[in-house]
């Protein structure tokens, strides 16, 4: 989801963003730093320049055309991002104070390991789904079922293990270890240039590391089938991974619900119904 806020270009190697929210722009800076915070071996990520309370520059990346080779690259670097881990699911990167955002809409961020859950089908129920469930674009028939989904995964049946790297990261019976993840990973937010992809304008945020990979599809990055593949093959997914992509867009397509109304009400209520 575009998320970048009012931006400009001042001069030609610099991109300036302003967004009055209060603590938007923070979240942002605390979430590159965080994103960009793991070992060498980790994705690239955007670095902030300058900024003020509700600013921020970053340089202005050169674009070339996506190849195999670079996604190949960058499903192997997202493994290891993810590998560098947060404390639990829904964990705020360090130094951010406040609400989270997915775009426009509010980012339920538990600020601790006991405001959120070691369950991930109870966390997505809780915090990804529930929050937008009073969408106007819903009728009282359609969110019945969201809410029965809800249910279910709150039950944990749907829950699933995170990648073999994240569950190597983690400090030992730590039950609420999660992935570290950009939390918004359209193919908007993925920025290729002559150094490989580059991650832009993140909701980062403790969370499964199939999210991120899932979020690839709902609009369709670009050899997304090959970021699939040497994502498995550095860090290989639990079985079913496959089958769980539309249930981990769900989160998107129900924030996109609540912004832009029932022109994605048929694809979530298809997905949510065969979870049901």
């Amino acid at each position: 989801m575009d998320n970048r806020g009012k931006s400009t270009v001042g001069a030609m190697d610099v991109f300036r963003k302003s967004d009055h929210r209060p603590g938007r722009i923070g979240y942002e800076i605390a979430g590159l730093a965080w994103l960009a915070d793991v070992p060498e071996e980790g994705a690239p990520v955007v670095r902030v320049s300058d900024h003020g309370r509700d600013w921020l520059e970053e340089p202005r990346l050169p674009e070339v055309r996506p190849t195999a080779a670079a996604a190949e690259e960058f499903g192997r670097r997202l493994a290891h991002t993810h590998a560098a881990g947060a404390s639990h699911l829904g964990a705020p990167p360090p130094d951010n104070h406040g609400q989270g955002w997915m775009g426009l809409a509010k980012l339920p961020l538990p600020a601790t390991p006991g405001e959120s859950t070691p369950s991930w089908g109870d966390f997505y129920a809780r915090f990804r789904l529930a929050p937008y469930l009073d969408a106007p674009a819903f009728t009282a028939e359609e969110r019945a079922t969201l809410v029965r989904l809800c249910d279910k995964l709150s039950s944990g049946v749907y829950d699933h293990d995170q990648p073999t790297l994240v569950r190597g990261s983690a400090p030992e019976g730590d039950r609420y270890w999660a992935a570290r993840t950009h939390g918004d990973l359209w193919t908007g937010n993925i920025m290729w240039t002559p150094s490989g992809a580059t991650l832009i304008d993140p909701a980062a945020q403790g969370g499964h590391a199939e999210e991120d990979l899932a979020t690839m599809a709902v609009f369709g990055a670009p050899h997304r089938e090959t970021i699939w593949v040497a994502y498995d093959e550095e860090s290989p997914l639990a079985d079913g991974w496959r089958d769980r992509v539309p249930l981990h867009e769900l989160h998107m397509l129900m924030v996109h619900c609540q912004l832009f109304g029932r022109g994605y009400v048929g694809q979530t209520l298809e997905i949510a119904r065969r979870w049901v």
